[in-house]
C-alpha cells in the first residue's frame, strides 16, 4: 500500500554553483517538489580521470535536500561515459546497421556489451551504492536512463562474438539452427555459427530469423546489463530499484522489470494524444503487479530539442494528468526537467523554472498539481486500484517481429495504441497485460498483433477460456513461429485446432475491395488477413466480395466454458471503427463485464477499492468536460457533499472523487 504520493523532478546539480543550488531547494519546498532524480548523466563529474573517483559532491546534495524535506532517488551514470572512456577507443563504442562508430558525445555512444564498459560500470555503480546506500533521504534507485532510446542493436565486433555464443546457447548445433531458420533459402546455410553475421546493412532483406532473433539477443544483452547493477547496488542499499522506460525504446520490458523493484517509465504525450498517455498508466500497473509504478519523466509544459517541440500544455490540462496517474497506480509524477538547461541539445524543453531561475509558463500548472496531490493523497494512500475485467495482451517481442515484418510500414505502438483507444471510449475498465501476465480474475482478454503466440501464452489462455473467459484472437496473430517461420502445419499452427478453425488463406485484404460484415455492420478489410473454415466454430463476420467471398473472417467457438473468438483481418475506416466497437461491446456483454461505465469520451473513470469502498476518479482530461451516470449515490471526498444517483456532469478538466458502495467498480 502506497503511504506518500510522490510530486518530484529530474535535478542536475552537477551544473549549477552552490548558490543556485540553495535558491532551487528553496523554490521545490514552495513548489511541492518532494522528490528529485539525481546523477544519470554525471559520471565525469563523479570520475573526472580513469579511477579518481568522488563522489562527495552527491553525498552531501543527497544530505542538503534531505534536511529540507526532499527525498532523492539516485541514479547510476552509465549512459554518458566520460571523454577519458571514450578517446581513442573506437571498439568501445556503438556500431549501427550501416557501420557507423559513434564518436563522444550526446548520449548512448558506448556499447553496453563492452566488455571494458561493462567493468567500469560496475566499478562506479559500486562506488556510488557505497557512498550513497545507507543515507537518509535516498528513496530508491534509477538505473542509467531510458536504455535504448537513440540507438537500437549494436552492429560492433564485441556483439558479434557475443552473438555468436549466444546462438550456440539457444541451438546447441548449427545443424539445428540452419533447420529452424530454413537457411537454405537463399544459399543462407552456415557451417558454424562464426559465420552467422549481424543483420546490418544489405543490398535487400535479412533473413527473417536472423533479424528477429539478433533483437531478442540485444533485449536480452541491456536487461542483464540492468541486472548487474542491480545485484551491485544491493549489497550497499536496501532502497527500491527501477529504470525509466518507454514502449518506444528497443527493449522487451517485461524481461528488463523481471528483476526490478518497480516499474517507471517516461511519456511526453502532447495534451491531444490523452490515449497515449493512459495506455502506458495501464500497462506499467502491470510490469510489477501489487506495486505502484512510477511516472519518472514528463514535461510540465512542452518537450523540445534543439530540432524539434511539441504544443505547450493548455492551463490545467497537466492537474488531470497528474490526478489521472496517480488514481491509476502511480506512486510518483515527476518532471523533466526542474532548472531548464542553459546549455546542451535540450535547451528548449520545458522546465518549472527557467534557466535564470524564474517560474516558467508551467509553473503554476505545477503548483496546482501540488494542491491536486495533497487534496486526493489520503484517498490514494487508503485504497488501491480495482483489477479490471477486461486484459489486453502487450509484447514487446511482438514489436520485434514487427520491426522485421512491418508490411506497409505498420507501427507496433500505433497499431496497439489505437486499439486500446476502442476499449478505453467505450468506459471500459482495462488492464494493458504483459505476455506472461497471470489472467485469474479477468473475463475478457484481447490479443491483437502477436505474431508469435508461444506455446506457454496458448496454453494459460486456453486454461482462461475453459475456466470461462473469452478470448479474442487478432488481428496479426499467431501466424509466425518462435523463429519468425511460416507455420507447416496449419496457418496459424496450433491456435488453428484450438480456435476450431482451418485457416485457408492469408493475404493482404488492403486493394482487394473486401467487405467484412458482422454484427450488422459492413466495412473495409485490411492488413495482412487470416480467412477461416469454421470446423469446430461458428462463422460470426464474413467476407462480401473481394477474392474469398463467403468465407469467415471472425469465428467463434465455445471452449469449456468460455469462448475463443477469431478476428482474421482489420476492419477499416469509420466502419471500420464502428464493427470493432460493436464486436467488444458483443463480447464484453457476453462476457458479464460490470466495470464499465457510460462516460463520454475525453473523460475516464478510474476506480479504485478500499476496505469495503469503492472510490471512482472521474477525471476530465480533453477540456471539454464531459458526464458519466453514477449508479447510485456516493460522498464526494474532496467537498464533503452527498451526490445523488444519477448523471454527474464535469467541467473542463475537472476532476471529481466519489466514494460508492463497493458492489460498484
Amino acid at each position: 500500500m502506497t503511504t506518500k504520493l510522490y510530486h518530484g523532478a529530474a535535478y542536475y546539480p552537477e551544473l549549477w554553483s552552490a548558490d543556485v543550488i540553495e535558491e532551487d531547494i528553496q523554490i521545490m519546498k514552495e513548489a511541492g517538489i518532494n522528490v528529485v532524480r539525481i546523477g544519470e548523466f554525471a559520471w565525469s563529474r563523479m570520475e573526472p580521470e580513469e579511477g579518481k573517483i568522488d563522489l562527495g559532491f552527491f553525498v552531501d546534495i543527497i544530505k542538503k535536500m534531505h534536511e529540507n524535506g526532499i527525498d532523492t532517488v539516485m541514479c547510476t551514470p552509465t549512459p554518458t561515459p566520460p571523454i577519458w572512456f571514450t578517446h581513442g577507443h573506437p571498439e568501445r563504442m556503438y556500431v549501427d546497421e550501416h557501420g557507423h562508430t559513434m564518436d563522444h558525445g550526446s548520449r548512448q555512444h558506448p556499447c553496453t556489451n563492452n566488455r571494458y564498459f561493462r567493468e567500469k560500470a560496475a566499478i562506479i555503480t559500486e562506488h556510488i551504492a557505497k557512498a550513497v546506500g545507507r543515507l537518509p533521504g535516498l528513496i530508491g534507485w534509477q538505473l542509467d536512463n531510458e536504455f535504448k532510446a537513440h540507438v537500437a542493436e549494436c552492429m560492433c565486433s564485441g556483439c558479434k562474438n557475443l552473438w555468436h555464443q549466444w546462438l550456440k546457447q539457444r541451438y546447441g548445433t548449427i545443424e539445428a539452427l540452419n533447420s529452424a531458420w530454413g537457411a537454405d533459402i537463399w544459399s543462407e546455410a552456415y557451417l558454424s555459427f562464426e559465420q552467422v553475421p549481424q543483420p546490418g546493412f544489405a543490398p535487400f532483406l535479412h533473413n527473417s530469423s536472423l533479424r528477429t532473433n539478433y533483437q531478442r539477443f540485444s533485449f536480452e544483452k541491456i536487461a542483464e546489463f540492468s541486472d548487474e547493477q542491480a545485484d551491485i547496488i544491493r549489497k550497499y542499499s536496501d532502497m527500491p530499484i527501477t529504470h525509466n522506460s518507454s514502449v518506444m525504446f528497443h527493449v522487451d520490458n517485461e524481461r528488463l522489470f523481471k528483476n526490478l523493484d518497480f516499474a517507471s517509465f517516461d511519456t511526453y504525450a502532447t495534451y491531444d494524444n490523452t490515449k497515449a498517455y493512459l495506455i502506458n498508466c495501464d500497462l506499467w500497473r502491470n510490469f510489477k503487479k501489487g506495486r505502484d509504478f512510477w511516472i519518472m519523466e514528463t514535461s510540465p509544459s512542452h518537450s523540445a530539442s534543439l530540432e524539434s517541440y511539441a504544443v505547450p500544455h493548455p492551463n490545467g490540462y497537466l492537474r488531470v494528468e497528474a490526478v489521472a496517474a496517480y488514481a491509476l497506480g502511480a506512486e510518483a509524477f515527476c518532471y523533466w526537467l526542474w532548472r531548464q538547461q542553459r546549455a546542451g541539445c535540450e535547451q528548449p524543453h520545458g522546465s518549472v523554472i527557467s534557466s535564470w531561475g524564474k517560474p516558467t509558463v508551467g509553473f503554476l500548472n505545477v503548483l496546482e498539481v501540488e494542491a491536486a496531490r495533497k487534496a486526493i493523497e489520503p484517498i490514494i494512500t487508503s485504497t488501491r486500484p480495482t483489477q479490471a475485467e477486461v486484459g489486453m495482451t502487450y509484447s514487446d517481442i511482438s514489436k520485434a517481429f514487427l520491426k522485421t515484418e512491418p508490411h506497409r510500414k505498420l507501427h507496433h505502438r500505433s497499431l496497439v495504441t489505437e486499439f486500446y483507444n476502442l476499449i478505453l471510449t467505450q468506459g471500459i475498465h482495462r488492464d494493458l497485460l504483459p505476455e506472461g501476465s497471470d489472467l485469474s480474475g479477468y473475463k475478457l482478454l484481447f490479443t491483437p498483433f502477436l505474431p508469435y503466440l508461444s506455446d506457454e501464452l496458448l496454453s494459460r489462455a486456453e486454461a482462461f477460456v475453459r475456466a470461462g473467459g473469452i478470448w479474442v484472437v487478432g488481428p496479426l496473430s499467431g501466424g509466425r513461429t518462435e523463429e519468425h517461420t511460416i507455420h507447416t502445419d496449419a496457418g496459424l499452427g496450433k491456435l488453428d485446432q484450438l480456435a476450431g478453425v482451418a485457416t485457408l488463406y492469408t493475404y493482404p485484404m488492403d486493394g482487394t475491395g473486401t467487405m467484412g460484415e458482422a454484427f450488422g455492420v459492413s466495412s473495409p478489410l485490411s492488413m495482412w488477413s487470416a480467412v477461416f473454415e469454421p470446423l469446430e466454430a461458428t462463422a460470426v463476420g464474413t467476407l462480401q466480395q473481394g477474392l474469398a467471398p463467403d468465407k469467415a473472417f471472425i469465428t467463434e467457438r465455445r471452449l469449456g466454458e468460455g469462448k475463443i473468438v477469431m478476428l482474421g483481418s482489420m476492419p477499416s475506416g469509420e466502419q471500420g471503427e464502428v464493427l470493432l466497437k460493436k464486436l467488444i461491446d458483443h463480447y464484453t456483454t457476453d462476457a458479464g463485464v460490470t466495470q464499465r461505465t457510460d462516460v463520454t469520451s475525453g473523460t475516464i473513470v478510474a476506480p479504485r477499492h478500499g476496505n469495503g469502498f469503492t472510490v471512482w476518479f472521474i477525471v476530465n482530461m480533453d477540456g471539454k468536460g464531459g458526464k458519466v451516470t453514477l449508479p447510485q449515490g456516493g460522498l464526494d471526498l474532496l467537498s464533503g457533499e452527498h451526490v445523488p444517483a444519477g448523471t454527474m456532469e464535469l467541467g473542463r478538466y475537472e476532476f471529481r472523487t466519489i466514494r460508492l458502495a463497493a458492489k460498484t467498480i
